[in-house]
């Protein structure tokens, strides 16, 4: 079963291509299936006061959807198309994100932290967001908001669940027990909550060169049977599906033999290989 859970499109201002050409894209790899996974409109921040080309705006969502539910019509047998979106967790904001998670035909929702208040700790324009802060401290909140967002019950998916570690920004060494602590308290959060979560394979790109989660985590996460799905975050066409051969070998050298994929919102487990 090859699919690709987690992609962006031009829709959100700082990916490239049209929602059709992943899926033409798609095809020409043979994947069976793949999900459109756009990021959610900013909730909690007035897009004109923030930086640009962060999240598609909020009068686009319907049209977003629209399209989607027309390419997974269109492109019938010869591609699944599945209608994601990743909805950011926000503390304080859950009812807003659980109407917009209420209102649309989804076949599943990505929960990511991507925010601390108001600094997107994924962006790299913001990696100043940095100096002068205690890295123990940011991964305090991180993981905080990690089990708080896992704890809602409102997503399908756990996404990129340590992307904390994205630009290398990390506590020292001999603080090596509590960030593995918080880890496993996050996990163990997604575990209570019965959801999945992805192997997003995107980090072997990034300054931390690691997929997200990390192999410690991603072991402990099958230790707790949380059910798992795949990701490659593409943000271009041709990057999509990049890196998931080693995502995929690396489930089977873990012993995982099965991956969640969804559909209107309800999780079946596929065989990995055949």
């Amino acid at each position: 079963m090859y699919i690709d859970y987690h992609t962006h499109h031009a829709r959100c201002g700082h990916a490239v291509g049209e929602l059709e050409e992943y899926v033409k894209r798609g095809i020409e790899m043979g994947l069976h299936q793949i999900g459109l996974s756009d990021h959610m409109p900013l909730i909690h921040i007035k897009p004109e006061e923030y930086y640009p080309e962060m999240a598609m705006p909020m009068e686009e969502l319907p049209r977003y959807v629209e399209e989607c539910l027309s390419l997974k019509e269109f492109y019938k047998g010869q591609i699944e198309v599945r209608v994601g979106i990743e909805g950011d967790y926000i503390e304080g904001y859950e009812k807003q994100i659980e109407k917009i998670i209420q209102d649309y035909p989804w076949d599943y929702v990505i929960g990511s932290v991507h925010f601390l208040g108001e600094w997107d700790i994924t962006d790299f324009r913001q990696t100043h967001g940095w100096e002068g802060k205690n890295p123990l401290e940011v991964y305090r909140q991180y993981y905080d908001a990690v089990q708080k967002a896992a704890a809602t019950g409102l997503y399908d998916i756990m996404g990129h669940l340590d992307v904390i570690k994205r630009f290398g920004f990390s506590p020292e060494a001999e603080h090596t027990d509590e960030v593995i602590a918080m880890e496993k308290a996050a996990l163990a959060a997604v575990s209570r909550s019965g959801k999945a979560m992805e192997l997003n394979a995107s980090g072997l790109s990034k300054a931390c060169e690691e997929m997200f989660p990390s192999r410690r985590m991603l072991e402990e996460a099958i230790r707790l049977g949380v059910p798992l799905t795949l990701g490659s975050d593409a943000h271009q066409p041709q990057k999509l599906g990049d890196h998931l051969d080693k995502a995929r070998d690396l489930l089977s050298e873990l012993g995982v033999e099965k991956v969640a994929t969804f559909q209107n919102r309800k999780r079946e487990m596929v065989l990995l290989k055949e």
